[in-house]
């Protein structure tokens, strides 16, 4: 038989296993030892260092790439001038087949605009949703209904004409992106020569970034005036960003930010249109 364990012996052992209870799973000695001097470890590497000639060389991170929509913008610049009024240019966009939206997102019809052909005030959103899709006409949803709320206070209702960057809705009425929206450019172009506003107001984020070129995100945007320029450079018109209503229905704290917005863009229409 085996040896019994000796006092000392069973001691260690317990001290081991109350050690390792407790989660314990390693030990320092009394005094440090330079592993690295003992040669039993071999010193870290120091980083590698590129220099500039490598650092040049070396390949960039590959960039998510673009469609080429170039043959599609062609085209709709080519429907768009043709078209003198807007119900022509209406048809026009209902015709066209180059913006992928209209085999994805749409399930009815293309959403031009509403208001007056002839409004001083021209409001450019984003892209149509469920309830636009449906009726065929933009801004009737919720956002929609706060948005003629908010213009009908500022005495904007008969003074306005509401269109978006993209004529059909995206799929999840996701935000359009910057492909789609150059594709349908031609077009919203061709509504603002047609209908001759005098001033521009941009709903949201996505709509301000398109029409003005800016990247900037809409809260830098908003409030501030902006000259917007047509692509021959024929035409320019001041600009003001604020943000989407939609945005305003989740965050109802900012309406009064939009609200300033409608106020300085009213007061500058009402100054353009007081006699001289």
């Amino acid at each position: 038989m085996p040896a019994a364990a000796e006092p000392a012996d069973r001691l260690a052992e317990s001290l081991l296993a109350f050690w390792a209870d407790a989660g314990v799973d390693s030990m320092l000695l009394d005094e440090p030892v330079d592993r690295i001097a003992a040669g039993r470890i071999a010193p870290p590497r120091p980083p590698e260092r590129k220099t500039a000639a490598a650092a040049a060389a070396a390949p960039s991170p590959a960039r998510p790439s673009q469609p080429d929509v170039s043959g599609a913008v062609a085209l709709a610049r080519e429907l768009a001038a043709k078209a003198e009024t807007l119900e022509a240019l209406a048809e026009a966009i209902a015709a066209f087949d180059g913006c992928p939206l209209k085999f994805e997102g749409a399930a009815s019809q293309a959403v031009v605009y509403r208001g007056d052909p002839k409004a001083p005030l021209m409001v450019i959103g984003e892209g149509p949703g469920q309830d636009e899709d449906r009726q065929g006409k933009p801004f009737v949803g919720r956002a929609g209904q706060l948005l003629d709320r908010m213009l009908a206070a500022a005495g904007l209702t008969e003074r306005v004409l509401i269109t978006n960057t993209v004529f059909w809705r995206p799929p999840g009425n996701r935000t359009p992106t910057p492909a789609e929206q150059a594709v349908c450019a031609p077009f919203v172009e061709r509504a603002i020569a047609l209908v001759q506003p005098k001033l521009l107001l941009l709903a949201g984020g996505a709509s301000a970034k398109a029409i003005l070129k800016k990247e900037e995100g809409i809260l830098s945007l908003r409030g501030r005036w902006f000259e917007w320029r047509s692509s021959d450079g024929s035409l320019e018109l001041p600009a003001l960003p604020t943000l989407h209503p939609a945005f305003l229905l989740r965050q109802p704290a900012a309406k009064k930010r939009a609200w300033a917005d409608l106020l300085t863009l009213t007061e500058r229409l009402d100054r353009q249109d007081r006699p001289a």
